[in-house]
């Protein structure tokens, strides 16, 4: 089909020679936002798998008392059903969960840091969560438990916002492609109505001429969908670079699995798709039309 003989020049037609740039602009985007969407989940996904059944309990430094109340907060970990350890964190291990955000080399002792207790709970049989911090707080006014749950929802909700976003975004990919294929269709069937005419006069039907432009309109959005999504490959090649120099755990990961590089060419090949269905339905309607 894309190398068939054409009876219409629509290869020279001005109405078409913005189409593939234009293309190439909305699947660049599309495909930035696909991108996107997919390092979002893989955020959510390795913080969810990272802290699942995992709690951490800071107990407030006491200068009377000493680190007597961590210890006794400790022991009551160990003895509550359900909990299937606890240990406190040491000095090296807060200075390396707080490098990420405060850079290495921090002076982390001269920071008024609660003790830390990291808690593993069985996941089958949870402790009673209420009597657990009513518990703790007994013993150690002021104590904190913190199940993560809260946060991860937060970062859930932002990563279904990021999604959603994105299949916004390709929604209007696919509607601006359709108006554009309309409105150059349509200033090609005006450009050449007289060359139409003679095609009907030694029989063509309206199928052959619209085969003509489904034909053109399907090159044009190939040559522009194959062109914004390797500028998109590039940009994600280059953002991840620059992601991967940076050690912070939080920043969205960027680099894509086989099978979702390989899902990638399907973009532009359905806008080229959208394209030349678009194209054939506006030609045969518009002919349709005429007396």
């Amino acid at each position: 089909m894309l190398l068939r003989r054409t009876d219409l020049p629509l290869d020279r037609d001005a109405s078409g020679r913005f189409l593939p740039w234009l293309v190439a602009v909305m699947v660049y985007l599309a495909a930035l936002a696909l991108i996107c969407a997919i390092g979002a989940n893989k955020v959510v996904t390795r913080w969810d798998q990272g802290l699942a059944g995992r709690m951490t309990v800071q107990v407030p430094t006491s200068e009377e008392e000493g680190d007597d109340r961590a210890d006794e907060v400790l022991a009551a970990l160990q003895a509550i059903p359900g909990v299937r350890s606890a240990e406190t964190l040491g000095t090296e291990e807060i200075a390396r969960l707080l490098e990420p955000w405060l850079g290495t080399g921090a002076a982390y002792q001269d920071l008024p840091m609660p003790t830390l207790i990291a808690v593993r709970i069985d996941r089958a049989a949870p402790p009673d969560m209420t009597q657990m911090r009513r518990r703790l707080t007994q013993i150690a006014p002021g104590t904190v438990l913190d199940d993560h749950q809260s946060w991860l929802g937060k970062l859930l909700d932002l990563a279904r916002s990021v999604q959603l976003v994105a299949a916004l975004v390709v929604g209007l990919v696919g509607a601006s492609a359709v108006t554009m294929v309309i409105f150059a269709t349509r200033m090609g069937l005006s450009v050449h109505g007289r060359v139409i005419e003679l095609l009907h006069l030694v029989g063509a039907q309206d199928s052959y001429v619209a085969s003509q432009f489904q034909a053109h309109a399907l090159r044009l959005a190939l040559r522009g969908g194959v062109l914004g999504l390797l500028m998109a490959v590039l940009t994600v090649l280059l953002v991840a670079n620059l992601l991967g120099q940076s050690d912070a755990v939080a920043l969205p990961d960027l680099s894509l699995l086989p099978i979702e590089w390989s899902l990638l060419p399907l973009l532009p090949l359905v806008v080229a798709l959208i394209a030349m269905v678009t194209a054939r339905l506006t030609v045969l309607r518009t002919l349709g039309r005429m007396p």
